[in-house]
C-alpha cells in the first residue's frame, strides 16, 4: 500500500487538484449562500448537474459532436460551452431562489423550513430531469442511464511531474478554477455589489439602515454561486465525458464537505478545502483502494466537524476585507 503511495504520489497529486478544482467551484456557491442567508442550499448539488446538461445541449443542437476541435475552433467551442453552462446553471439557481427560498424569507420563515424546502428542490429537480427531461431532450427512453458527452478536444499530455502525466484538460480545469477564483474574491471584496454582499452577512438590519437591498444582494448571492457550478458541471463534463440526473448528489456532498474544511462563509476557504480534500481522497484511495474514496472523504467531513467546525481558515465572508 505505501508502495503504490509513494510510486503514484504525483500522479495521485495532479489527479487530486483537478478534482479538487471542481469541488472549489461547487463550493462557492454553497459559502456564499451561508455567508449571507445562513442557508445549507441543498439543491446547489442540482444546480452543477443542470450545468452538466447546459454544455450538452449546446453540443447537441449547435452540433459541436464532431469533436475533437483545435486551434481557434477549440476555443471558440469550449467558451460557448462553458457559457452554455453558467448560463443554465445561473438561471437555475435563480429560480431555485424566487421558487423556493424568497417566499420563505418573506414570511420569516425558520432556517429549519428552508432547509426542508432545499431537500425537497434537490429531490424534484432529480426526479424531474429523470422522468421528463432526459428522455425528451437527450433521447434517452430510462432517464436514469449515464449520458455520454461528447470529447471537444484531444486529451494530451503536456508534462510530466514524476509519475504524474499533466494533461491539457486537466491543467484548463485547475488554472480556470483559480482565475475564477480570483476575479469572485475581487468582485466580493472591491465591488460596489460585493460590499453589499459583506454588509447583509455581518448585518441585514443595519445593511438595509444604510440602503442595501437584500433582495437583490441573495439574487446575486444565487446567480454567482449558481455561475460557479455550471462552470463546474462543465469542466466535469470535459474531464469524465458523461453525466446523469443525480450526478451532482455524491460529488454536491464532497463540496460541501470542501467548504466546511475550508471554512464554510469563506471564499478562500472553498478553494482550499476543495484543493485539500481532491489531494486527502486521492491519496487516501492510493493507501486503501479506490473504493474507499468516498469513506475518505466523509470520514474527513466528520472530523473536521469534531476537531475544528471552524474549518482551516475559519474566516467567514463576513470578516472579509478590501
Amino acid at each position: 500500500m505505501l508502495h503504490d503511495f509513494t510510486s503514484q504520489f504525483w500522479a495521485n497529486t495532479v489527479d487530486g487538484l483537478t478534482v479538487g478544482s471542481i469541488y472549489a467551484l461547487v463550493a462557492l456557491g454553497y459559502t456564499m449562500v451561508y455567508g449571507v442567508l445562513r442557508l445549507i442550499n441543498f439543491a446547489h448539488s442540482e444546480i452543477f448537474m443542470i450545468g452538466t446538461f447546459g454544455g450538452l445541449t449546446l453540443i447537441q443542437v449547435v452540433g459541436f459532436d464532431n469533436g475533437p476541435y483545435t486551434g481557434i475552433a477549440l476555443v471558440g467551442v469550449l467558451l460557448a460551452c462553458l457559457v452554455a453552462s453558467m448560463v443554465a446553471s445561473g438561471g437555475a439557481a435563480l429560480l431555485l431562489e424566487l421558487i423556493a427560498y424568497r417566499p420563505l424569507r418573506r414570511k420569516g420563515a425558520s432556517r429549519l423550513a428552508a432547509l426542508i424546502s432545499a431537500i425537497g428542490a434537490s429531490l424534484f429537480l432529480q426526479e424531474l430531469f429523470a422522468t421528463l427531461v432526459i428522455p425528451h431532450f437527450f433521447g434517452h427512453g430510462g432517464g436514469r442511464d449515464p449520458i455520454h458527452v461528447p470529447d471537444l478536444l484531444k486529451k494530451e499530455t503536456l508534462f510530466s511531474i514524476g509519475s504524474g502525466d499533466v494533461r491539457n484538460d486537466k491543467l484548463l480545469i485547475f488554472v480556470a478554477a483559480i482565475v475564477m477564483m480570483v476575479i469572485l474574491d475581487r468582485f466580493v471584496n472591491a465591488s460596489k455589489l460585493g460590499r453589499g454582499i459583506r454588509a447583509t452577512a455581518q448585518d441585514p438590519e443595519t445593511a438595509v439602515l444604510l440602503g442595501v437591498n437584500i433582495d437583490r444582494v441573495v439574487v446575486v448571492t444565487f446567480l454567482v454561486g449558481g455561475l460557479m457550478a455550471g462552470a463546474a458541471g462543465f469542466f466535469f463534463a470535459l474531464l469524465y465525458q458523461q453525466t446523469m440526473f443525480n450526478i451532482g448528489f455524491i460529488l454536491g456532498i464532497k463540496a460541501f464537505t470542501a467548504a466546511v474544511l475550508g471554512g464554510i462563509g469563506n471564499l478562500r476557504g472553498a478553494l482550499v478545502g476543495g484543493f485539500t480534500l481532491g489531494l486527502v481522497e486521492n491519496y487516501g484511495g492510493s493507501i486503501f483502494g479506490s473504493e474507499w474514496k468516498d469513506v475518505i472523504a466523509f470520514t474527513l467531513l466528520v472530523v473536521i466537524l469534531l476537531f475544528r467546525p471552524t474549518g482551516i481558515l475559519g474566516e467567514s465572508l463576513q470578516q472579509a476585507r478590501a
